[in-house]
């Protein structure tokens, strides 16, 4: 039989013992954005850029990728959950991949004309070996949410810029729209307009059934910026895969 100093002090653990975490803490991983990921520019085109050579020392890197790769799956119940999870976990598996293959001018170089990076095994996920298409196709853009090609970052100028915070369920939909219009307020790699000539990313031809079509592109962008009445969207932006940092 239990004393009631025991069974209160058992009642007492339960009710300050953390339910099991939706999604990871971050922490770690918020740290290493915020100590390697600075505004600049490369090649004329403004970015966040990252500090590679230092993010590849940082005591913090084996932590952040013992705890995404050991996360279990069935945490994960809400799509805002699992949105906010494979996009941190797509950005941190491109940053593992150039650091894998480092010195590298770009993520690019880590794969072949056969096997091209993308379709590479970079890392463990819930227990599977995965790759970036993997994660990319199957993971995240199963969830049918658009913004996410604003989030997703291939280590690459001319994708959208790293974001210098983890992605969270609390506040995910404020975080998609910002990238979004940061992204499309690019310049040099969102949107240009210049007249009634609107030029794009290629990301908007590569993933134009994501956006629902040709017409779903140019209402995707109104929702962000203004696009003259009578526009002409050519989607030929040059990209520019030289790697976002050094």
């Amino acid at each position: 039989m239990f004393s009631f100093k025991r069974t209160g002090m058992a009642l007492l653990a339960m009710a300050i013992t953390p339910a099991f975490a939706a999604e990871p803490d971050w922490s770690a991983y918020g740290q290493l954005l915020q100590r390697h990921v600075s505004a600049g520019e490369i090649d004329g085109v403004k970015l966040n850029t990252v500090n590679y050579s230092a993010w590849r020392i940082d005591p913090l890197w084996p932590q952040v990728i013992s705890q995404l790769e050991t996360f279990p799956a069935e945490q994960l119940k809400t799509r805002d959950e699992k949105l906010s999870f494979y996009i941190n976990a797509y950005n941190i598996l491109a940053i593992k991949m150039v650091l894998d293959h480092w010195p590298a001018e770009s993520i690019k170089d880590a794969g072949s004309l056969l096997r091209p990076v993308w379709r590479k095994n970079v890392g463990t996920l819930h227990g599977k070996t995965v790759t970036l298409q993997g994660v990319e196709d199957d993971l995240i853009r199963s969830l049918d949410e658009p913004r996410i090609h604003m989030a997703i970052v291939c280590a690459s100028v001319s994708c959208p810029d790293l974001r210098a915070e983890p992605y969270r369920t609390d506040i995910l939909n404020t975080q998609l729209d910002d990238q979004t219009r940061q992204f499309l307020h690019n310049a040099d790699k969102g949107v240009a307009i210049e007249g009634n000539k609107v030029q794009v990313s290629k990301i908007f031809d590569w993933f134009e059934d994501d956006f629902g079509g040709e017409e779903g592109v140019a209402a995707f962008i109104r929702r962000y910026r203004e696009l003259p009445a009578n526009s002409n969207i050519d989607a030929d932006i040059d990209y520019n895969w030289k790697l976002n940092g050094s």
